[in-house]
């Protein structure tokens, strides 16, 4: 890998501030003082900005508690993403899928392309888990009509599982994540969503996390999220 590359991907810099740090002889590579921007190093070298030493992440994994107000983008000129709460070492991190702006709750960041694609591809039916509080009492035949498919006009549900937890208050789990898709399912009924939280996301949850707050996966929920299938 070049050197400015390394750098950059590890958001030392942009790769023309990390040039200019590599031309002014700022950068050590196992201790030598490396001038040259396309020098290759492993990812075994020790590589260091002015003594300090910086590790290269190929992969990160992260769960965010998103709070409301943010979009689950990755920048926007006008508005606050997820990607504002986040601080990380790599600078192409996405989110896998998206959570509404006023949505609170679960949502898993990588720059695992592929396990991202995997994990949205709708032939893989990952369940995703909501908390839903409705205006509205639920119709006491709403397990039955959501355990089956229902058609919203652009496009027809997969069989779905409703946890009736009181009057206007439910768990949903669902395998897909169309736009708006658990308020359109719940105005299906005659409910409006008043609030919504994704609670689980195939083996993840938000044990341990405040709103707001995001950790890095472990290992084990790495391999879990890997072999799903």
């Amino acid at each position: 890998m070049r050197l400015d590359k390394y750098l950059s991907d590890m958001n030392v810099g942009t790769r023309s501030s990390v040039k200019e740090l590599i031309k002014k002889g700022h950068i050590k590579v196992n201790g030598i003082v490396i001038k040259k921007s396309n020098y290759k190093v492993n990812l075994n070298d020790e590589i260091t900005v002015n003594d300090k030493v910086i590790n290269y992440i190929e992969y990160e994994y992260i769960i965010l508690n998103k709070p409301a107000g943010y979009l689950s983008a990755t920048e926007d000129k006008k508005q606050e993403t997820i990607m504002d709460i986040i601080k990380s070492k790599r600078k192409d991190l996405v989110p896998v899928g998206r959570l509404d702006k006023d949505t609170e709750g679960l949502i898993l960041i990588t720059n695992d392309g592929k396990l991202n694609h995997d994990l949205l591809s709708p032939e893989n039916h990952v369940d995703k888990k909501y908390y839903v509080e409705v205006d509205n009492k639920i119709r006491n035949d709403a397990q039955e009509i959501f355990s089956n498919p229902i058609d919203l006009g652009d496009f027809v549900t997969k069989p779905s599982k409703l946890e009736i937890l009181s009057d206007t208050k439910a768990y949903l789990t669902i395998s897909e994540g169309k736009f708006h898709q658990v308020k359109r399912m719940f105005k299906f009924i005659g409910c409006e969503v008043t609030y919504l939280k994704r609670v689980q996301f195939k083996n993840l949850d938000l044990e341990g996390l405040e709103i707001g707050d995001y950790r890095h996966l472990t290992d084990e929920e790495i391999f879990d999220l890997k072999n799903y299938k």
